[in-house]
């Protein structure tokens, strides 16, 4: 079926960033998402809790690499548009910052339009490309054209790793993105993992490769692997609630409820 300019949406089947939007109370979703969204919430009820406090944790790592004075971000595994989105955060601190959205899927490719609408003073770009072709994606023009690959940028992989299974090489194809920034880069990323809560995790896992997607929970060991030779910035690897929190309300989720890991790092 196509229906939102010449795009496939394919809204007989559930999709992952469709029912991440409705997780955190966005509308662009349709009932193969409500119905898998319901039987995930149905094994993990706290799950709504825990896209909203990892849509959190971007706004705060957003907020404070660009108070540091990156101005460059790539946001890799966009997902549909749910406003405040990363330009909006680093724009508000500096409006000259520039931004790339990637994300490898048409369906959020319709919905680029809405993320395209930044300060006149910065740049706002997407780009639709893959996270498992790091070299397609760096060589775009799209993105070269936006960032200055000779100063420091911020990667963002928030909740896109656990899409990206072993047998793809996760571990090179972050380490290829991290070799393309120089130093004083960030990067910023958060993990869904089973340390908290094993089996609600692994029936979330189940509900997402019967509806198509994989997904797969790494423990903090295996997710403070993608940092590597890089310098975690205070306060470490955490569970997403806890990195920073700038309230009460933010700190106030259990490890359980959050069941992700995030952390920032910069590279010497």
């Amino acid at each position: 079926m196509t229906d939102y300019d010449g795009v496939n949406l394919e809204l007989h089947r559930a999709h992952s960033a469709r029912m991440y939007d409705y997780f955190l109370g966005g509308i662009t979703n349709f009932a193969a998402d409500r119905e898998a969204a319901g039987k995930a919430k149905a094994v993990m009820p706290w799950i709504e809790t825990t896209a909203r406090i990892n849509r959190a944790f971007m706004h705060r790592s957003t907020r404070a690499l660009a108070e540091a004075g990156i101005d460059q971000f790539l946001d890799i595994g966009t997902g549909i548009p749910t406003s405040p989105n990363l330009h909006e955060i680093a724009q508000r601190v500096n409006p000259a910052a520039k931004v790339v959205y990637a994300d490898n899927d048409p369906i959020v490719l319709a919905h680029a339009k809405a993320l395209l609408i930044g300060t006149t003073e910065g740049r706002t770009s997407y780009v639709q490309a893959d996270v498992t072709d790091p070299a397609a994606l760096l060589a775009s023009a799209e993105l070269r054209e936006t960032l200055d690959f000779s100063r420091p940028i911020a990667l963002s992989l928030n909740a896109l790793l656990h899409f990206v299974p072993d047998e793809l090489g996760t571990y090179g194809i972050v380490e290829l993105f991290k070799g393309a920034l120089v130093s004083g880069s960030a990067l910023a990323m958060t993990h869904v993992t089973s340390d908290f809560a094993p089996g609600e995790i692994a029936r979330l896992v189940d509900i997402y490769q019967s509806a198509g997607t994989a997904l797969q929970s790494r423990s903090e060991q295996e997710f403070t692997r993608f940092f590597a030779g890089w310098d975690l910035v205070a306060p470490g690897v955490v569970p997403t609630q806890r990195w920073r929190p700038d309230s009460a309300k933010a700190a106030a989720a259990s490890d359980i409820e959050s069941s992700v890991y995030a952390a920032v790092a910069l590279k010497p």
